[in-house]
């Protein structure tokens, strides 16, 4: 069919409701770039930008994909959705991609914009030391599920936990099912329980729960530092939401990610004050965008050795730690002065 336009401009909708999970929305944009990659040779697109940071409700291979585009760059950022959408707050921003299949514009790869320019130096140098990234002893969701024996036993369980998550140990179920399974204080009641730590009217809350009703990572029995999932808006520099160190026994529900696991408490104290320092909440924001602590917007951070065998001593304040990090990994007076002046302090 011979084509009888040279120019598409449209609207069209950018989500849609899911069927497995009522409260959360699916973006539709992707499936719209994709089409429009496929039948034009130019494309300009204005969309969320949270892919840009490999976060969001995209999926992850689709965003690596889009960032990995020879062909593709990023025409404009607005960082700040409403200076484009007054009234509009979409996390992550605003972002407008152009297209050329004929012209290698690209790749996007890192994506570095916003406050986040400052960082560019800063990412080159803890890449050439070759570190493993610290992503590698954060967990991803759902680190913790009801056990098979819990579902057979437990009829609420399925009644309460969202059709599609996977038996998770859910924040929903955690606070429907208080005093069902989880209890105040433990039962004396001959078995073995462990302490599930989650949030209640917006407080961290602990609650006991039978051992066999909880799977058992190897994180349950060790050390960790866990993380609320999600916090605060995406803005660069921001603080984490208390982070804490929780020992053996202790689990936890969706509403927090683990780190580690570690052989002592010293250790997870050690990862805690590192989590701390504006060297490395400043690399975790160029990637966390939105609210979400997901797994995967921590791989720019160099993980470190938490042991007393460190080259960091990790028992110092942690503005003191800060500028034991910033000799190790040869950052410059400016690359300093950004980061000390656009990352929040934290105790």
């Amino acid at each position: 069919m011979t084509k009888k336009f040279d120019v598409v401009i449209g609207n069209p909708p950018y989500q849609e409701d899911s069927e497995t999970a009522p409260n959360r929305r699916e973006p539709l944009y992707p499936k719209f770039m994709d089409a429009a990659f496929e039948v034009g040779e130019k494309a300009v697109l204005i969309t969320p930008a949270r892919f840009l940071s490999n976060s969001g409700q995209t999926k992850a291979a689709w965003n690596k994909k889009m960032l990995a585009d020879k062909h593709l760059q990023v025409a404009y950022h607005a960082p700040d959705s409403s200076s484009l959408f007054p009234g509009t707050d979409i996390k992550g921003g605003i972002a407008v991609t152009y297209r050329d299949s004929a012209q290698e514009i690209g790749p996007i790869g890192t994506f570095l914009g916003g406050a986040t320019t400052g960082m560019a130096s800063v990412i080159g140098k803890v890449d050439a030391r070759g570190e493993e990234s610290f992503y590698k002893i954060v967990s991803s969701r759902a680190l913790y599920r009801y056990s098979d024996l819990a579902i057979a036993e437990r009829s609420e369980i399925t009644d309460v936990v969202p059709k599609g998550a996977g038996n998770q140990v859910t924040p929903s179920s955690f606070i429907a099912l208080d005093e069902v399974i989880f209890f105040d204080a433990e039962p004396s009641d001959g078995r073995d329980y462990v302490q599930v730590v989650g949030s209640s009217a917006s407080k961290r809350t602990i609650r006991w729960l039978r051992s066999d009703y909880i799977s058992a990572p190897d994180s349950r029995s060790r050390f960790k530092v866990l993380v609320a999932k999600a916090n605060n808006s995406g803005a660069f520099g921001e603080t984490l939401s208390s982070p804490f160190v929780a020992g053996p026994g202790v689990t936890h529900t969706d509403t927090f990610l683990t780190v580690g696991p570690f052989d002592s408490d010293q250790e997870a104290e050690a990862c805690l004050a590192y989590l701390k320092t504006k060297f490395a909440r400043a690399l975790l924001s160029v990637l966390k965008t939105t609210q979400n602590n997901a797994r995967s917007v921590w791989k720019l951070i160099p993980l470190q050795d938490f042991t007393s065998s460190s080259d960091i001593d990790w028992t110092k304040p942690i503005p003191e730690i800060d500028q034991q990090l910033y000799a190790k990994y040869g950052l410059d007076t400016e690359e300093i002065a950004f980061i000390e002046d656009n990352v929040k302090p934290m105790a």
